[in-house]
């Protein structure tokens, strides 16, 4: 790394440490805040001191002046690296922050396009999962049929079922339950979902190749095991172009079907919050070039 590179990771790692002492500095005093004010409404306390801590954290993502300084794949990849885990902690109330990236994974979405979807199935078909798994998802993704034809009976069985795209995490969830519940088996525990799907309505989100998951790679490419945990490997903030890659001509042909990119500066974030015997999570996506915040999940 030249005196260049050096810098920018002085100053990203620099951005990083401040970021954490903001973070810290401002919850804790926003948790004694709510604490002290809601003494006399205990059944509320919890959700509202779950809503403050959403709030202070969008704050501090939005108005944080160095944050700006996160502008390319290097600043990004020590940002991540370096405030992926935050936890606080005071008296009875835990609060642990993740932050990762929010394009390492494929939007199941995506899926409505065609080759993506013929790729989809042969990646089925190496793990031993039923391809009609995807033809089961590509009624769901693929729109609201004026002609009510679709692939499959799903919506028969299950007429209220969401059907013009994959909505959320839980809509994913339900939809596993259809397919197993139909066809009687548990293949899809074959694939980790969590490792390969990023539930959102923008089916064009680019992958960042610098932080895509080895179920990605593989998927992407139809590459095996040990390639694809190689390819995550040597990421996180290293590729800048293809030729950093070194692909084979049938991988980047396999690649080219995907929407990808090397530098994508949306962030995933997760709020995990415990309390004696209550527990909230928040989750949600950040971008930080538009500093706006969406695909919000809140649950007490």
């Amino acid at each position: 790394m030249g005196l260049r590179g050096k810098n920018k990771s002085a100053i990203a790692l620099l951005i990083t440490v401040f970021f954490i002492m903001l973070v810290t500095l401002s919850l804790g005093v926003g948790l004694k805040y709510v604490k002290d004010s809601s003494d006399s409404m205990r059944d509320e306390s919890f959700t509202l001191q779950s809503a403050m801590i959403l709030e202070d954290f969008l704050n501090i993502l939005k108005t944080y002046p160095a944050l700006n300084e996160v502008k390319d794949k290097d600043s990004l990849a020590v940002f991540l690296s370096e405030a992926s885990l935050i936890p606080l902690e005071r008296e009875d109330l835990k609060v642990l922050i993740e932050i990762s990236s929010a394009r390492a994974k494929i939007n199941p979405n995506a899926f409505a396009n065609k080759e993506r979807m013929l790729a989809f199935k042969a990646f089925l078909i190496k793990n031993y999962v039923n391809e009609e798994y995807a033809t089961t998802l590509l009624d769901v993704i693929d729109g609201v049929k004026e002609d009510n034809r679709y692939n499959t009976d799903i919506f028969n069985e299950n007429p209220y079922l969401f059907r013009d795209y994959l909505a959320s995490e839980n809509h994913l969830l339900a939809l596993n339950e259809i397919f197993k519940n139909k066809y009687h088996q548990n293949t899809l525990k074959n694939i980790d979902e969590t490792e390969l799907f990023y539930v959102s309505k923008d089916k064009n989100a680019s992958i960042d190749l610098n932080y895509a998951t080895p179920l990605v790679w593989r998927l992407t490419l139809g590459c095996d095991e040990d390639r694809a945990n190689a390819l995550s490997a040597n990421g996180l903030g290293a590729y800048s172009s293809f030729e950093d890659l070194i692909l084979s001509d049938e991988e980047n042909q396999s690649l080219s079907k995907f929407s990808v990119s090397f530098y994508e500066p949306t962030i995933d974030v997760k709020i995990s919050i415990n309390k004696k015997n209550e527990k909230a999570f928040i989750r949600f996506e950040y971008n930080i070039e538009l500093k706006k915040g969406s695909n919000f999940v809140f649950e007490v």
